[in-house]
């Protein structure tokens, strides 16, 4: 898959390095991944919701951080649309949105 953009995680991490690792196996893992559905994304990623509108919501360092992507198959881009505490995730208020 090509993420887009890994500025949006090296600036993440920059400013809480706590999330550096977590975030950095994250990248790998998916920049590895030739994902066709979300079957596929739980398989990597066991803790993933889909959560509408191409959204993916993924757990990073045992859900202290989550991580919000557009996930679009057909392409094979992941376009990265929030990271942030999982507190800062629960005031979103239209997840589908972001």
């Amino acid at each position: 898959m090509r993420v887009i953009a890994k500025k949006k995680i090296i600036s993440y991490y920059t400013e809480h390095s706590t999330a550096k690792t977590a975030l950095q196996e994250w990248y790998t893992k998916t920049k590895r991944a030739e994902w066709e559905n979300f079957s596929q994304v739980k398989k990597s990623f066991n803790s993933a919701d889909y959560v509408g509108n191409d959204r993916i919501v993924f757990n990073i360092k045992g859900n202290v951080f989550r991580l919000v992507a557009i996930v679009l198959y057909k392409t094979k881009m992941v376009y990265i649309r929030f990271i942030g505490t999982h507190t800062e995730y629960d005031s979103i208020k239209n997840i589908e949105s972001i």
